[in-house]
């Protein structure tokens, strides 16, 4: 099976040229032998399938019209070696473009959504259940943060006021957890860790973002972990670079901050702005 590596050197040994295509345009690259071969490899009889939807999606957006086609055709490689749709109405991965403030340049990110996630997980043959869900005034009845048990009653529920989500699993040998984020928490870590959070995942689809986060955190934190799983968490919300590597072009350190967190707060109580904590 060919890796992302493969994917990249394949963009880089150069391209078919046709009439109707411009030179290392999108089309051009995909058209080329070498990518599609290695799509091929990846996902065999749905390669076709999947590039076709590489090229919707592109034309769909005009961002990413823009972007640099080498890194589109990266993010959709992660997705195909996890062998996710990118179909954005489905919400397993997603192909998000990116307006490098530094170098003025549009790139994409690959991003994964929460049902990826799910799926991951379910696939590894680990988990008995799982499931997110956002948690409505009312429902939530009791939270032990020491244990991390939950109470919760959705008879309850007393608006239509969505306060937090909440991830669950539990593994076949009957180990369970939860992760819990108030909807607070959730919005300032979007915030303070995307900064396309005002044009991007964040504002179109808020809470399905806030679900990947809670997901995502549970699992990096107790979860059993498949390569492929590993992957994802790896890959989400980078850029994938010439080498294969990730770039993390929202949160620089790559680590996966923690949404349950209280923000940094100086002596006088006044939150600190992200990046100036360790100033």
């Amino acid at each position: 099976m060919a890796n992302l590596k493969d994917v990249k050197t394949a963009v880089s040994n150069g391209t078919e040229m046709t009439t109707t295509t411009k030179p290392n345009s999108l089309e051009t690259l995909l058209k080329s032998i070498n990518v599609r071969s290695r799509f091929d490899d990846m996902l065999g009889k749905k390669s076709a399938g999947f590039i076709s939807s590489i090229l919707s999606i592109a034309n769909q957006s005009k961002m990413l019209k823009l972007a640099d086609p080498v890194t589109i055709i990266s993010a959709a490689a992660v997705a195909a070696s996890l062998d996710l749709p990118i179909n954005p109405s489905l919400g397993f991965a997603h192909i998000v473009p990116y307006r490098d403030g530094k170098t003025g340049r549009t790139i994409a990110q690959f991003q994964m959504g929460w049902k990826g996630f799910v799926q991951l997980a379910m696939r590894s043959g680990q988990y008995k259940t799982m499931n997110v869900a956002v948690v409505y005034e009312g429902e939530l009845k009791k939270h032990d943060r020491i244990t991390g048990l939950m109470d919760f009653d959705l008879t309850a529920k007393s608006s239509d006021n969505i306060i937090g989500y909440v991830a669950y699993f539990k593994l076949l040998n009957g180990f369970e957890k939860y992760c819990y984020i108030t909807k607070e928490n959730a919005e300032k870590h979007g915030k303070r860790y995307s900064k396309s959070y005002e044009t991007g995942q964040w504002t179109k689809d808020f809470d399905a973002m806030a679900k990947k986060t809670t997901i995502k955190q549970l699992l990096s934190k107790f979860g059993v972990l498949s390569i492929d799983m590993q992957r994802a968490i790896e890959s989400d919300q980078a850029v994938i670079k010439e080498d294969g590597t990730p770039e993390y072009v929202d949160n620089p350190s790559g680590e996966i901050i923690d949404a349950e967190a209280v923000p940094a707060v100086d002596e006088k109580g006044e939150e600190i702005p992200f990046g100036e904590e360790k100033k």
